[in-house]
């Protein structure tokens, strides 16, 4: 109540200045004397505007050739071609456009402040302008659209049946991964069952998860299509790689999926960066509470062998957590052991 009375206090006081000021204004009006509206300060803003534009425009180019290589990163992923070629498309159209509105936004600005002797022109209207100057954007926005239309249908067009099924889960505050064991099939989740071991809520009435692995960090082959299947378990998060060209929201109850093919591996990368210590990293990028800046899952590219490899090396989660085999339905139980490899007598 105090904090709303103070609000009005402040609104009904700008009132007051205002009407006083116009009554002033008034005043002076009727006495003939409107004063002197040009002044020295007229010129001094125009100049100024001018030299905004020439300082202003000089850093725009000298920032965005220094830090060039720091914003464009090398495009790991085949569909990220075509994306970058889409990109710069649209920064060429808009950003020629932009230097060029900015340019003329000033130089009126300077050419034609206010003069005592001068007379604005009265320019009624020119049918020819009105016609370029809505046809012609219309014809480059509709290209640019059409093209970033194909983009995105190739890119969100259905998983090829050979694709690399992984499942990503975003939580407060890290990234969980998922994989399927040698059946190739992820099995389904329950929220009901989420707890501190079983973060995922494996649903082990479904004989699919008891081949599933949960790795300590994420593999992908290179030249192999990878499809991510993303959740988020809590609120929403998003899936971030730029060297791949790749972002998508993870949202609770709303499954998502993007699905690309790396083109350079982890190594291969470090050799064209000159960067021994260089790794693809997923980040979040929506800000999803305060300890949002830790959500950095590191991401290696390996050749098709040495993923196989990495792949047959893990175990699933329920031989490296033999107690869920008692959520296991009974007639289930058998194959459940079959799959992960389980010894009885390890339960024993």
């Amino acid at each position: 109540m105090f904090n709303l009375a103070i609000g009005l206090g402040v609104v009904l006081l700008l009132a007051i200045l205002f009407l006083i000021f116009r009554i002033s204004s008034l005043i002076k009006v009727a006495k003939g004397d409107t004063g002197k509206i040009a002044t020295g300060s007229n010129k001094i803003n125009g100049a100024l505007f001018m030299l905004f534009l020439i300082g202003g425009g000089f850093l725009f180019f000298w920032y965005s050739f220094k830090e060039f290589d720091n914003y464009n990163l090398p495009v790991a992923s085949e569909h990220g071609s075509e994306y970058e070629f889409m990109f710069w498309i649209t920064m060429a159209v808009t950003g020629v456009v932009f230097v060029l509105t900015q340019i003329l936004l000033f130089y009126f600005s300077w050419k034609y402040q206010y003069k005592e002797d001068s007379k604005a022109l009265f320019y009624p209207e020119n049918n020819k302008l009105e016609v370029i100057w809505t046809f012609v954007p219309a014809v480059v926005l509709a290209i640019l659209v059409f093209t970033g239309w194909r983009v995105w249908t190739d890119v969100t067009a259905p998983a090829p049946e050979n694709t690399n099924n992984i499942e990503i889960m975003g939580y407060q505050f890290a990234w969980g991964v998922r994989y399927p064991g040698a059946d190739g099939e992820l099995g389904n989740t329950d929220y009901r069952v989420i707890e501190a071991v079983n973060s995922f809520g494996i649903d082990f009435n479904d004989k699919a998860s008891y081949d599933d692995f949960i790795p300590r960090e994420m593999h992908i082959p290179k030249g192999e299509p990878v499809t991510f299947n993303i959740r988020a378990r809590d609120v929403l998060h998003s899936v971030f790689a730029p060297h791949f060209r790749l972002k998508m929201d993870a949202v609770p109850g709303m499954p998502t999926s993007f699905t690309f093919t790396a083109s350079k591996t982890t190594e291969e990368m470090r050799e064209e960066l000159n960067d021994p210590e260089f790794n693809y990293e997923i980040a979040c990028t929506e800000i999803c509470g305060r300890g949002h800046y830790s959500m950095r899952l590191t991401l290696i590219v390996d050749e098709p062998e040495d993923y196989k490899k990495w792949y047959a090396e893990q175990e699933s989660f329920l031989k490296q957590n033999p107690e869920y085999l008692t959520k296991v339905p009974s007639e289930l139980k058998e194959l459940a052991l079959l799959k992960t490899g389980i010894d009885n007598k390890e339960l024993d």
